[in-house]
């Protein structure tokens, strides 16, 4: 069904308001984000001579409109999580975390590698998250410092790094709600701009180097010096045989083919400018990447048996899984700000 653009004035900023009121109300999601977007729909069809059955119809016509026009991101998604779940079950994120371990001796270094490694890791911040925090739990353990302290440093660092990141989820995101044809030049000059992102890396680095807390951290730290954490044995499915390079090396394929993807698509090899290349299509060349990735894993995995084929697949089935919760909240707010447009 085809959508006509129409005037509704003042009307078109319930759906919003009434999403994020119900969201901070109910501290639910999906539900307010559905009534706030079918409330649109029911402004939409109503203003254009519509009924509530019509209504419910367009719902349904402008969400799977919205999911086709973010297939790439979807499948991008999907494949990149399935690239995580791999890393995690080889047991790559364990032995980082072992040899990171060795290597970091002090409360401020354990706390600047974390900054560190959280900014190196910009792909996506889910996938920032859960391999920086499995990496360095142990650490910081080990060294008293407080979880709340890890939280901190890998929350205020992956999702600012992947606001900034060319070369991620976040910006293959926020350059998919640009109307203009090449978004993706648009989102390259907001970087600068972006303070928030660029003053909470700022405030990170800060505190990781000074050690200064204060407030509900301060008293977490307090409490972390009379725990002892470091002693909890990880599980063996947990820890594996896995290798430094299993962590690395698939991440490390994922980002490299990732950009001579988004070439590749864009027709850089063909006499087309890189710039503009690469903000063409970048989620399919993004797409590449996580493929990769994964093959990539599956030559270093497989031959080694740190996996069986059949828990191979499963993890790729595994990771799948785990983007629907979040896939859905993209997709109501993708049709919510698709009927505010129209």
């Amino acid at each position: 069904m085809d959508f006509v653009m129409i005037e509704t004035g003042w009307l078109s900023v319930i759906p919003p308001i009434l999403a994020i009121a119900l969201a901070l109300i109910t501290k639910e999601v999906y539900s307010s984000l559905f009534i706030g977007l079918f409330s649109g729909i029911l402004i939409y069809s109503f203003s254009s001579g519509g009924t509530i059955f019509s209504a419910a119809a367009l719902t349904f016509d402008m969400m799977s409109a919205k999911i086709a026009d973010n297939s790439y991101m979807i499948i991008f998604l999907a494949l990149l999580w399935a690239v995580v779940i791999l890393v995690s079950k080889s047991g790559g994120s364990y032995a980082y975390g072992r040899w990171a371990g060795s290597k970091l001796k002090t409360k401020r270094s354990a706390a600047l590698a974390t900054s560190l490694l959280g900014v190196i890791v910009f792909i996506d911040d889910g996938f920032n998250c859960l391999t920086v925090g499995t990496v360095m739990r142990p650490i910081f353990d080990r060294l008293k410092i407080s979880r709340e302290k890890l939280a901190y440093i890998i929350d205020a660092t992956a999702a600012p790094i992947c606001i900034i990141a060319p070369v991620s989820s976040w910006a293959v995101a926020v350059a998919s709600e640009v109307s203009e044809t090449n978004g993706f030049h648009i989102f390259l000059s907001t970087i600068p701009y972006n303070l928030y992102a660029l003053l909470t890396i700022v405030m990170v680095i800060f505190i990781s180097f000074t050690g200064k807390d204060f407030g509900p951290m301060k008293k977490a730290e307090e409490r972390a010096l009379k725990e002892d954490l470091s002693k909890q044995k990880e599980s063996e499915e947990t820890a594996g045989k896995g290798k430094v390079v299993d962590l690395v090396l698939p991440i490390l394929v994922l980002i490299i083919c990732a950009i001579f993807g988004m070439a590749y698509v864009g027709g850089f090899f063909e006499g087309v400018s890189f710039s503009e290349a690469i903000g063409y299509n970048p989620t399919a060349g993004l797409s590449l990447g996580a493929f990769a990735g994964i093959i990539c894993a599956m030559v270093l995995y497989l031959p080694r048996k740190l996996m069986k084929p059949k828990e191979f697949i499963e993890c790729i089935v595994n990771g799948i899984g785990n983007i629907v919760p979040p896939m859905l909240i993209l997709i109501l707010s993708w049709t919510l700000g698709g009927v505010c447009r129209q």
